[in-house]
């Protein structure tokens, strides 16, 4: 594997390149490298950037996942290559490659927004995905406590809610989850995509190292709290040899379930994805996208409902049984978490106010 990377590689970030918003018209390039004296792309800050946002809870409606989720934060630190959010950064006038990792944007009001919502008499409560699109431990977070106060919310309303995260961040809340966890409240997946920790520095540049991650997945066990593994995505060529190794770890740490998704390049994904697999690994790069190509009927981009996640195709049904056979061997996913709605206090914010 060449270890060997060009000069103007970004450390510590995920993405190499900034592709163009397919809701801009018009883009910036760089046409005569010789007239400029600054490099065109260079390593900046992480930039915050805030929204008064006007709602916090969205109704997801699509025939492979529905319920309700909210994200106090868009973009993401953590820099994961393949993240299906990067997308997302395009509706906010931003490109999904590096700067979905270096401009974040933050809702700080999301706190209030989230007992607003719960106040409301025509709120029927079901588990809300904490968060679905961007991690809401990300590493602003350590700073913001934005996802520590929501909780704190929901705790206070009886509210139930599922989290996922790559980041042990969320240890620091512990005592929170712990108290939801009594009430039924709470389900925590943490994100672990393999064991190398080579590989997670170019795959997964700023998240958690897969040693604390298991460590996450061991102490919120041991604090009662429902935890289980998301091993996604599985790439083939990349990470997919660690399947049973992940599954096999997360058990010995306490993981009652797994779950799994295979790589999908929507969008400008593709363009960031390919670029950073022939810069990272060009040995091997043409047989990884082909494999991956191979798991979306030919394409890398899959949004077909039913096996966009999954996949389909031989490598596709190799992954599936070796993931299946690993989960059973552990005696992982045997039962199925219920959460507590019957709970729900919908005047808890008015309970609250009765104080003053």
């Amino acid at each position: 594997m060449s270890e060997e990377k060009p000069n103007d590689y970004f450390k510590g970030r995920g993405a190499q390149i900034n592709t163009h918003n397919r809701f801009l018209k018009q883009r910036v390039v760089q046409e005569h490298i010789e007239m400029i004296d600054e490099p065109f792309l260079q390593e900046e800050k992480t930039e915050l950037i805030e929204t008064h946002a006007k709602t916090i809870i969205n109704r997801i409606d699509s025939p492979d996942i529905q319920g309700l989720s909210m994200n106090p934060y868009q973009g993401c630190e953590h820099g994961c290559i393949y993240c299906y959010a990067r997308n997302a950064h395009e509706y906010w006038g931003y490109s999904a490659g590096l700067d979905f990792e270096r401009k974040i944007i933050i809702k700080r009001n999301a706190p209030e927004l989230l007992e607003k919502a719960l106040s409301n008499p025509r709120h029927e409560p079901e588990p809300i995905m904490f968060s679905g699109n961007t991690d809401c431990y990300q590493p602003v977070e350590r700073k913001l406590e934005i996802t520590r106060k929501m909780l704190q919310v929901l705790l206070k309303f009886r509210h139930p809610a599922s989290m996922i995260t790559k980041n042990s961040l969320i240890l620091r809340d512990i005592d929170i989850l712990q108290e939801m966890a009594k009430h039924r409240l709470v389900h925590v997946m943490v994100s672990i995509t393999g064991l190398d920790e080579n590989m997670r520095q170019k795959l997964e540049p700023r998240t958690s190292t897969y040693k604390n991650r298991l460590n996450t997945v061991r102490e919120l066990n041991k604090a009662g709290i429902p935890v289980g593994v998301m091993v996604a995505p599985i790439i083939p060529g990349l990470n997919s040899h660690e399947v049973a190794d992940v599954i096999e770890a997360a058990a010995e740490a306490g993981a009652q379930e797994a779950g799994f998704t295979i790589v999908r390049l929507n969008g400008a994904i593709g363009d960031i994805f390919k670029d950073w697999l022939f810069k990272n690994f060009p040995d091997r790069a043409s047989k990884v996208w082909n494999q991956i190509c191979d798991c979306h009927g030919g394409q890398v981009n899959d949004s077909r409902w039913g096996t966009r996640m999954r996949g389909e195709g031989n490598i596709a049904a190799s992954i599936k049984q070796l993931f299946r056979v690993a989960v059973q061997k552990h005696r992982l996913n045997r039962s199925e978490f219920i959460f507590n709605v019957d709970d729900f206090n919908p005047n808890a914010g008015k309970a609250q106010l009765s104080l003053f």
